[in-house]
């Protein structure tokens, strides 16, 4: 079993983001990976804002980075580029902080015109932090997800087609898990 770390980086409490994330984190667990979700709004404006690097909160946040084998990261998408909350999270994590991980970046917005957004800002500070496999994100339009009253989220046929072959492939680039593993590598690991 893997250990995923889930992010959301937006800043709403009625995020579509982070729905979204919470949605999927369902699916990923389903393959039998350990989820742990991690709303940067959560994490003490402060220690983000005047860059704490000694922060408890963001010593706990690190700490969870580090132990994860995979990572989502989701944010809205402002100006064609990926949320400042997101950004002020990820300049505080150490240079090398995806270093060895499998990464999903995932991003909505309210228009195609930003559609970009994960290839040409938040692709590359992936890179950069030493990600060592950024699987094929997705950007899903606002209007293609509804919130019920319940907080839950119903997708568009679509979306949700091409949500579920994109977390699909995390999961199994993250490795597999004893349920999906063939019997005789299962056997040879045992012996």
């Amino acid at each position: 079993m893997a250990t995923v770390l889930s992010v959301s980086g937006s800043p709403s409490a009625t995020s579509r983001t982070a729905k979204l994330l919470r949605h999927l984190d369902t699916r990923i667990r389903a393959q039998g990976h350990e989820v742990i979700p991690l709303d940067v709004r959560t994490l003490p404006p402060e220690a983000l804002l005047g860059a704490d690097f000694g922060h408890p909160a963001i010593v706990e946040t690190t700490a969870l980075f580090a132990r994860a084998d995979g990572v989502v990261i989701g944010t809205p998408v402002y100006k064609a580029a990926y949320s400042g909350l997101l950004k002020s999270l990820l300049d505080l994590l150490p240079q090398y902080a995806l270093e060895g991980k499998t990464v999903l970046p995932l991003a909505t917005g309210g228009t195609t015109a930003h559609v970009l957004a994960i290839d040409y800002a938040l692709r590359p500070v992936l890179t950069s932090m030493g990600a060592d496999h950024i699987v094929q994100g997705w950007f899903t339009l606002d209007r293609q997800i509804t919130v019920r009253p319940d907080d839950t989220i119903t997708l568009d046929p679509d979306a949700a087609q091409a949500l579920a072959q994109v977390v699909d492939r995390f999961a199994a680039a993250i490795g597999p898990t004893a349920e999906n593993t063939p019997i005789a590598p299962r056997l040879a690991a045992a012996g």
